[in-house]
């Protein structure tokens, strides 16, 4: 019979997933859960060491012998700083020691309670990665579990590094009622890039064998992959369903945000495969979408050597950059010349009309008719000579990266790394000071004003427009279930005020424009677009808070009809 802590079961099961086969234990009562467990387990063989300090080596030695990771476990307090100069010794002979530490639940710490100091990190630079394990209580503390387990685990086994796994457990501690071990989802991983033929063997074929295969690019650089892509691109997105947004380099952006909202969870569009490349994307529907495919096998693949699980679902890890991954599925499937399945086609004419709708959709005055004439002009005055370049924009964070989602067909930058509403307008003024072509940036009035400072620099040219959508506020807030509606809560939570940003480009030689109707509004975008200026420009367009919530909503709420 195993332990009843959670934690300790996902913790042994995954230990013996990634291949841990002997384990070195150390007395102690805090962590008598983990040394039953790994007693227990007919996978590990445990052999007992007294002294902390020799159990490290001993570890270190099994290390040296079978070049596999080997665990040595401690309980909570000063047994764990024991372990330094072993887990130091393993850094430099580049050998997988696994520190597993019992601790005691975090609010303990520091409280003048016994065996209590601060566990996490206690190793510092000598360890590759230290993760504490929550005890959890539902299942997304559950899965949180799993992934630090499997993180650390990937990274001893893969990178030949030690580790530390921390796991904090509460009383009782003796209670050993748990009849097997958890079937626990084991990520894989496939490296180190570019490796071909093990992509199309352990990824290409899990991807020609779904029936429902997804891939879906989050943000990519601009440029960032050679300019004969297409054709492969073409291929794989003509097979499979390829969703990405405007941040991402890849032709012409995908409105699947309209198409999840009018499909919900149906399972015909659920898939049963799914490829997550490049980096984050902004569409929170989505998300939760792909969180809820659980009959589905997930690989992420990146190039800097991070495990993603975004969608909570992961089954394999590649290291491999986003265009060597679409080469080795492009090759695929010149070789195998699969058809397109069903899911596929269900998907493409449900994209068709989604992208029908936003080009039809007629909002009235408001910060997404701001949006909608702005990327229409802005598409049809693109046509540079074979030696001049595109113009670049730039959106900010919340409501303006969102409306460019639904009408940019072109690339977009965007602060997404963490999401910000700092920033944005001085990202947009940087690259103008080094760019040779117009640089854009459309953005909402609290992140201009958090960052008004962004102008203040003689150095700024004409080349830098800006769209400034300026509705009193946080707008993207009023989506959200505040209160009744009432004006104090609306007032903390979206910090509406009255401000314009006229004074601040006079203090700073900005040429401003306002609108405050269509008229004027169409009137500024052609100026915004088309003026000569020696400094840069911005047009200001006033709206109502409550009409822009309005218009969102019946965008979406209109789909269906």
């Amino acid at each position: 019979m195993y332990s009843n802590k959670e934690n300790v079961n996902i913790l042994t099961s995954l230990l013996v997933a990634h291949g841990v086969r002997h384990a070195v234990v150390c007395p102690g009562s805090r962590n008598s859960p983990i040394v039953h467990n790994l007693t227990e387990c007919p996978d590990i063989e445990c052999h007992p060491v007294t002294d902390e300090r020799s159990a490290g080596f001993y570890a270190l030695g099994m290390c040296q012998c079978t070049g596999l990771p080997v665990a040595v476990c401690v309980t909570s307090g000063t047994a764990l700083l024991n372990l330094l100069p072993a887990v130091a010794e393993a850094k430099y002979q580049h050998l997988p020691l696994v520190v597993i530490s019992a601790d005691r639940p975090p609010q303990w710490i520091d409280q003048l309670d016994g065996q209590t100091l601060q566990q996490p990190h206690a190793l510092g630079s000598f360890v590759q990665k230290s993760v504490s394990l929550p005890e959890p209580h539902d299942d997304e503390t559950r899965w949180y579990c799993n992934r630090l387990v499997n993180e650390a685990l990937l990274a001893s086994r893969w990178e030949d590094v030690p580790v530390h796994i921390n796991v904090p457990i509460s009383e009782p501690l003796f209670d050993f009622t748990v009849s097997s071990l958890p079937q626990e989802r084991t990520i894989e991983r496939t490296g180190s890039f570019p490796n071909f033929e093990a992509i199309a063997v352990e990824v290409g074929e899990r991807f020609l064998n779904a029936s429902r295969p997804m891939i879906v690019i989050g943000q990519t650089q601009e440029d960032a992959y050679p300019q004969n892509y297409a054709e492969d691109y073409q291929l794989v997105a003509d097979y499979a369903v390829v969703l990405h947004e405007p941040l991402c380099d890849f032709g012409s952006p995908s409105h699947f945000d309209e198409v999840l909202n009018r499909v919900g969870k149906q399972p015909e569009y659920m898939p049963d495969f799914v490829l997550y490349l490049g980096d984050t994307i902004v569409s929170k529907r989505l998300k939760k979408f792909l969180r809820g495919c659980k009959d589905c096998y997930f690989v992420v693949a990146n190039e800097n050597g991070n495990l993603s699980d975004t969608f909570m679902n992961l089954h394999h890890w590649v290291h491999s950059d986003t265009w060597t991954m679409l080469l080795t599925l492009a090759d695929l499937l010149r070789e195998k010349q699969p058809q397109p399945t069903a899911f596929r086609q269900r998907w493409a004419q449900d994209l068709a009309h989604a992208k029908s709708h936003a080009y039809n959709y007629h909002p009235a005055f408001s910060q997404m008719a701001a949006v909608k004439l702005f990327e229409q002009n802005f598409d049809n005055c693109q046509h540079p000579t074979p030696n001049t370049q595109h113009p670049i924009i730039h959106y900010a964070n919340s409501s303006a990266i969102r409306l460019a989602n639904i009408y940019a067909r072109h690339y977009v930058y965007c602060n997404r790394g963490v999401n910000g509403i700092e920033g944005s307008l001085s990202t947009a003024a940087g690259f103008s000071l080094v760019a040779d072509r117009p640089v854009f940036c459309v953005i909402g009035d609290l992140s201009f004003f958090y960052d008004g400072n962004a102008l203040w620099n003689k150095q700024l040219k004409g080349n830098l427009r800006i769209l400034l959508l300026n509705n009193g506020g946080g707008g993207i807030f009023r989506q959200l279930p505040i209160g009744d509606g009432r004006s104090e809560a609306l007032d903390y939570v979206m910090a509406t005020h009255h401000t314009s940003a006229e004074g601040i480009c006079k203090s700073y030689g900005v040429e401003y424009l306002c609108a405050r109707n269509e008229a004027e509004m169409e009137d500024g975008i052609q100026r915004l677009l088309k003026e000569e200026s020696a400094r840069p420009l911005l047009l200001e367009v006033f709206t109502d808070a409550a009409t822009d919530a309005q218009v969102f909503q019946d965008y979406y709420r209109s789909l269906s009809e």
